[in-house]
């Protein structure tokens, strides 16, 4: 059985360590299950992936035994609910600027009377018909995670994170850095990130974000429950132009 993503984080007594899947093929997601990483994120926001193909990485991540979020393209109801349909362990959703926004997306993820979330057990999330029982108590399990990428997100974090029915809270630095025009290593960008993770604390949610490196997430450690490093794509693009400079002294 799968480990869903809210008992992955409950369980370990250390962060959390996952990455993105931006390519189109099952071997990317074996190959990271391989490697250790403790959960997924399948990135449909920043890539060209589409409904058909994440549910096939899905499926490989659940052949994998790993806990897969799916990052949606927005926040769309019908995109949350048709990836949670194919067994996604949660949705990462960006551009979650209010506690509004917050409820709606949460809304979006779960079965009525919590939401909207429309009911359709013979899908892969409900074992092809065979556990609608365990499709129906999978609404508690399923992880909603609000992405902070502005400065109006950080300004109404505590409102954010106050919504019932959130798994956690996740910064994308990137995406903050360039929304506030602050550099990444200023004492103003820092003093948001350390405003977001005291929200956390006093909220009690977990709190996530992501890295481009070994030695950042290592950095970031203490402060966060999960952390995602890299992706795929990146992986093997860096590991191909190593092998080429190694090979051939330039």
């Amino acid at each position: 059985m799968t480990t869903s993503f809210r008992e992955l984080l409950a369980s370990l007594h250390r962060t959390a360590l996952g990455t993105w899947v931006k390519l189109p093929t099952v071997d990317s997601v074996e190959l990271l299950a391989h490697a250790g990483f403790d959960f997924l994120v399948v990135d449909m926001e920043h890539s060209p992936l589409d409904v058909l193909t994440v549910h096939h990485l899905l499926g490989a991540a659940h052949g994998c035994g790993l806990p897969a979020l799916v990052r949606v393209p927005d926040r769309t109801p019908s995109t949350i609910s048709r990836v949670l349909d194919s067994g996604a362990a949660g949705v990462l959703v960006p551009h979650v600027d209010t506690a509004t926004d917050a409820r709606a997306v949460v809304s979006a993820g779960r079965f009525p009377p919590h939401g909207t979330r429309g009911y359709g057990p013979t899908v892969r999330a409900g074992a092809w018909g065979a556990d609608v029982p365990g499709y129906r108590a999978s609404d508690n399990e399923t992880a909603v995670v609000p992405q902070l990428e502005s400065r109006e997100a950080i300004d109404a974090v505590r409102e954010i994170g106050a919504v019932d029915g959130l798994a956690a809270l996740f910064v994308g630095p990137a995406d903050l850095a360039v929304a506030t025009g602050l550099a990444a290593g200023s004492p103003e960008f820092a003093a948001l990130l350390d405003d977001v993770a005291s929200a956390a604390k006093e909220l009690v949610l977990p709190l996530g974000t992501a890295v481009g490196t070994a030695a950042a997430a290592r950095e970031l450690a203490a402060h966060h429950d999960f952390v995602m490093i890299s992706n795929d794509a990146s992986m093997l693009g860096q590991a191909a132009r190593t092998l080429v400079a190694d090979a051939s002294g330039r």
